[in-house]
């Protein structure tokens, strides 16, 4: 007896007889395997934030999921971060070619749209494998505003004013959708980040593994938070989401 999959996973062009690309849906697992990731908009800008699970004498500067595309723009992953990199490494490219080309900084829209582009041509390509990763890029449009997307494997691409990836992104979602408010300021939407990030992660004390940064509305700039800036506002993240019952209790 062969598993449903037997033949058909063996290629990333072949289609199963259910109409399923096996190595697409391989790719989707390994970014919800990955450590979580966070990204918030409101009014006041955007908030980005992952959990970095590091290891022992690693230096806490030292940020690997985390990534600058413009001044305005910013991204997170979850799944295998090497190939976030060359995903970044394209966005930045094409950042840099609007300025040049327009004088003028590129919409968030359109890096999520191009990152998906690339995504998709991995997907239908004999040779080459998916993109193991998922990531979320927020940043400060001049027209639209504070603006968060999502990008995966399958090469498709969305539009969110919350949302999380990675290990526990369904019960942290659920936990956005009831704490979310698109008027909060910038200091609660990195609290609720850091939140989300506590609810799900072993580490419920401390803030070494909580990296997060924000694109604020006023300065159009991406800001690494310190890990004062951190500690200060975790004091009353934690209490938050210890008080909110696990999934199915």
């Amino acid at each position: 007896m062969f598993a449903p999959s037997a033949g058909y996973d063996r290629a990333i062009t072949i289609f199963s007889p259910d109409g399923r690309l096996y190595q697409v849906e391989y790719a989707l697992e390994t970014v919800r395997r990955g450590s979580l990731a966070v990204g918030i908009s409101t009014h006041e800008g955007v908030i980005l934030s992952v959990e970095e699970r590091g290891r022992k004498l690693q230096s806490g500067d030292s940020v690997v999921k985390m990534f600058q595309i413009d001044d305005h723009l910013g991204a997170v992953g979850a799944g295998y971060i090497p190939d976030a990199r060359i995903q970044v490494d394209n966005a930045r490219v094409i950042s840099q070619s609007n300025r040049l080309a327009y004088d003028e900084p590129v919409d968030v829209e359109t890096i999520a749209k191009r990152i998906a582009d690339l995504n998709q041509q991995y997907t239908q390509y004999a040779g080459v494998r998916p993109f193991g990763v998922s990531l979320i890029i927020a940043g400060v449009d001049e027209n639209r505003g504070p603006v968060v997307f999502l990008t995966d494997p399958t090469g498709a691409y969305l539009g969110f004013d919350a949302i999380a990836i990675g290990a526990g992104s369904d019960q942290v979602n659920e936990y956005l959708e009831k704490n979310y408010n698109k008027n909060m300021s910038l200091d609660d939407g990195v609290k609720l980040a850091i939140e989300c990030i506590y609810l799900v992660s072993e580490d419920k004390q401390g803030t070494f593994h909580i990296k997060a940064a924000v694109v604020d509305t006023k300065t159009k700039k991406m800001r690494r938070l310190t890990e004062d800036d951190i500690i200060r506002l975790a004091a009353n993240a934690k209490t938050r989401s210890e008080k909110t019952p696990p999934k199915g209790a």
